[in-house]
């Protein structure tokens, strides 16, 4: 089993432990991702060679810098590059946080709230294929039925390896989840329509030489209007597809009953807010409304007042 090291410079300020602890969801594991004892871990695909990646911070917050473990079976030079650009888009190293930190001087709440979280940068999934499934895994459940969800098709369907003992797992392939029986699918909590929609994009993602993947290439209305044509896909999860895949800086997931409530909560003394006027005040944080949308809800989850 070849070990090559790499190293990612993210863009200060950045948080590691609150960044790789947003990816996890401020768990020890949460399906692909681990974080224990400051340590992130991931099963990487790169180029179908399974790569377990170990990261580390060895800088600070104003001065960053990872550390990365790279395990696997006939890795090369190559394969380490790109799986060291894999984790530096999934930990979001390169996005620049300046602009939205000057934006936010001007709303006193999202200013405390960025003073309390300064760093976090926001984690990305690995590919829009894997994005747009667990939208459509959280779609109208709580959170924690929507988390055993996306463990259980981990761990059923993604490819895997031990490494000292210790199994891992990546987010399973569009073939796999395209090819297993509705049945099966269903066995994991998942409603029939549910596993229908990601057969759906499984079959989206296989059906051109990039994929869903090309994607990245368009504008946002534009990945918008594509998204919708999926089965399955509404406004809210193309947002979160913008937001978690693309890392467009201005997607609003109007329709996200939580922010909604965190919103409510945090301006308007806890009273009922709907879209429309979410949406209109929503406007006050644009062109970064991605990072006052991931602000917020980590505030909510740290039970921000």
């Amino acid at each position: 089993m070849a070990s090559l090291t790499a190293t990612v410079k993210p863009v200060p300020p950045f948080d590691f432990g609150l960044t790789a602890g947003y990816q996890t969801y401020f768990r020890s594991s949460y399906g692909s991702d681990s974080l224990a004892q400051d340590v992130y871990r991931r099963l990487l695909d790169v180029r179908g060679k399974l790569v377990l990646a170990t990261v580390r911070s060895v800088g600070s917050v104003a001065a960053p810098e990872l550390a990365v473990e790279l395990q696997g079976g006939g890795l090369a030079s190559q394969d380490a590059a790109l799986a060291a650009d894999q984790v530096a888009w999934i930990l979001g190293a390169h996005q620049q946080l300046t602009p939205f930190y000057t934006l936010a001087q001007g709303d006193p709440v999202l200013s405390a709230i960025v003073e309390r979280f300064n760093g976090l940068h926001l984690p990305h999934a690995a590919s829009v294929f894997e994005a747009l499934v667990l939208a459509i895994l959280g779609q109208q459940l709580a959170t924690n039925v929507a988390r055993i969800i996306r463990t259980l098709l981990i761990e059923t369907y993604g490819p895997c390896q031990t490494f000292q003992g210790e199994t891992y797992y990546t987010f399973p392939r569009p073939e796999s989840l395209l090819s297993a029986d509705l049945e099966e699918l269903q066995r994991l909590k998942l409603s029939r329509r549910k596993a229908e929609y990601i057969q759906g994009i499984a079959t989206a993602a296989l059906g051109e030489p990039n994929g869903l993947q090309a994607l990245h290439q368009l504008p946002d209305a534009e990945v918008v209007k594509q998204l919708l044509q999926l089965r399955g896909v509404g406004p809210w999860t193309a947002q979160w597809v913008l937001i978690r895949a693309l890392g467009r800086p201005d997607a609003f997931p109007l329709g996200d009953l939580a922010l909604r409530r965190t919103v409510s909560h945090l301006y308007f003394n806890g009273s009922t807010l709907n879209d429309g006027e979410l949406e209109q005040f929503s406007r006050r944080w644009s062109p970064w409304r991605t990072y006052a949308t991931i602000y917020l809800f980590t505030a909510m989850r740290a039970g921000a007042r």
